[in-house]
């Protein structure tokens, strides 16, 4: 089959890792992108260009940078037209190989480098920084230049979300659980037992992934069971249910057009090609959101991206949706239209094969490609998601050309039209509601010692509760509580 000459191929993957916990030896971000990025050239059979088009950079939050990706240039001796960088989110690697798969079938670029990592672990190790010997995080000086900003950014949260304090992963994918648990009628004990099974499945292929961070498995005991190991952090969560951000960890991709990858010399079995992708995102602020136990803009954005590359879920043989905590991993199977009990990680997710942050989904994109190698003629679908399941990026991958040249669209206006709740604040929230989704956080000790909920108003509105009474917060830290009515006083308060 003719392959036209601008389409978008993958052609090299690298992963890194670094456990060192030696203050000289370990690595900073940068300098684990460039091994990773070492890895991705060995890995396309090509040595390190000196050259490319841009080098494209996930943000990042374990180092500060002047520029990421002119530092991963300078380390790795290549020069680039555009260094840039993207907004936070974990959606941002998909979000970076659709919007370069578009660029290069343009025309607009012909070799990009795309990387990221963390090394968070190191951070937490050597709380203070002078003790690493790392790039100063200095500001830069006038001569030096910032990096692209390539990816337009989403603020995620309303004025009232950050008043309450409800900010945090930890404390949102929780709330989404117990929805997802009341919407299902099952029991606290049968839910649990749901997701702890879900997850020993996860941590069994992480065992099995050379580049996870965990490759212990764990049986569906040992992920339910609360120890001074597995605290509960945000009910219903024990702390193995949550993304695993203390990790060292770096992962690149290259990609190029089809045309420069045979100049390179790249032999055709190491590539690789993005089929369709799509870019979307739920209504705003989770304020808003219609229900808590589904996601409108996945269903709608991962089955686009499929109906782009002619197929269904059931022509896909690698899945990997994204594992920040349970509740993802359902709504995305959900919303998909997945068994919740078959294969829907490649890598173990992130809470076993890690969670760097921001860039979790390059791993998962990597394995894609390696697994995609060895079973030619398969499809890999993968889904990322960012902030609170509010952006999300699809990408259908495969070793054989498309029949169609790379296919993109956002179906992002037949999501905004769908229906949205209004929120109530202050004293117009006062009154009974309803509780649709709650959590009780708890602190180091295990501890309950924050109630935060989600209710609804008879007239429909969404208005929020919290507490930081630890009396209030041990009374909602057993025993179902969606369903059950509440007084406010105002937005926030308890009556």
């Amino acid at each position: 089959m003719e392959i036209d000459p601008r389409t978008p191929v993958l052609v090299g993957q690298g992963q890194a890792l670094d456990r060192s916990t030696n203050a000289v030896e370990t690595k900073h971000p940068v300098a684990l992108m460039a091994d990773a990025f070492t890895a991705a050239a060995a890995d396309a059979g090509i040595s390190v260009p000196h050259e490319v088009d841009s080098i494209r950079v996930v943000r990042l939050l374990s180092w500060k940078y002047a520029n990421a990706a002119r530092e991963l240039g300078a380390i790795t001796g290549v020069t680039a037209r555009e260094y840039a960088t993207t907004p936070h989110g974990g959606n941002m690697p998909q979000t970076l190989v659709n919007l370069t798969a578009t660029q290069i079938l343009r025309g607009e670029c012909d070799l990009v480098v795309l990387a990221g990592g963390e090394c968070t672990r190191s951070r937490s190790l050597f709380k203070d920084a002078s003790e690493l010997p790392w790039p100063s995080p200095e500001a830069p000086g006038a001569d030096a230049v910032p990096p692209a900003h390539i990816v337009d950014d989403l603020a995620l949260l309303n004025d009232e979300e950050m008043r309450l304090g409800i900010v945090l992963p930890i404390q949102v994918y929780p709330m989404f659980e117990s929805a997802l648990r009341a919407a299902s009628g099952r029991s606290i004990e049968q839910h649990d037992q749901r997701i702890s099974e879900l997850w020993s499945r996860f941590s069994a292929v992480a065992a099995g992934n050379d580049f996870a961070w965990s490759r212990d498995v764990l049986t569906p005991t040992q992920v339910r069971e609360v120890t001074s190991r597995n605290r509960m952090i945000g009910t219903p969560y024990r702390k193995v249910m949550n993304s695993n951000n203390q990790v060292n960890m770096a992962a690149s991709l290259i990609m190029c057009s089809a045309e420069r990858a045979a100049a390179l010399g790249v032999p055709r079995d190491r590539w690789v090609f993005p089929v369709s992708g799509t870019d979307c995102h739920e209504h705003q602020f989770i304020s808003n959101r219609w229900s808590f136990a589904e996601t409108p803009a996945v269903r709608l954005g991962g089955k686009r991206a499929l109906s782009l590359a002619g197929l269904t879920m059931s022509d896909i043989a690698l899945v990997d949706l994204y594992s920040c905590f349970p509740s993802a991993v359902q709504l995305g199977a959900a919303s998909l239209d997945v068994d919740i009990t078959s294969q829907l990680t490649l890598t173990g997710g992130l809470a076993f094969s890690g969670g760097p942050w921001n860039n979790y989904v390059m791993h998962a994109i990597a394995t894609a490609m390696s697994r995609l190698r060895e079973s030619s003629g398969d499809h890999a679908f993968v889904w990322a998601n960012g902030g609170y399941a509010t952006k999300h990026a699809f990408g259908v991958y495969a070793t054989t050309p498309p029949k169609r040249a790379f296919q993109y669209e956002s179906p992002q206006a037949q999501i905004d039209a769908l229906p949205k709740r209004e929120l109530a604040v202050g004293d117009d929230a006062a009154g009974p509601a309803t509780i649709e989704a709650f959590t009780v956080m708890h602190d180091r000790d295990g501890a309950p010692e924050r109630f935060i909920a989600a209710g609804l108003r008879n007239d429909g509105r969404r208005v929020w509760v919290v507490s930081d009474d630890r009396a209030v917060a041990g009374s909602f830290a057993t025993g179902e509580h969606v369903g059950d009515t509440v007084n406010l006083r105002r937005s926030g308060e308890l009556a």
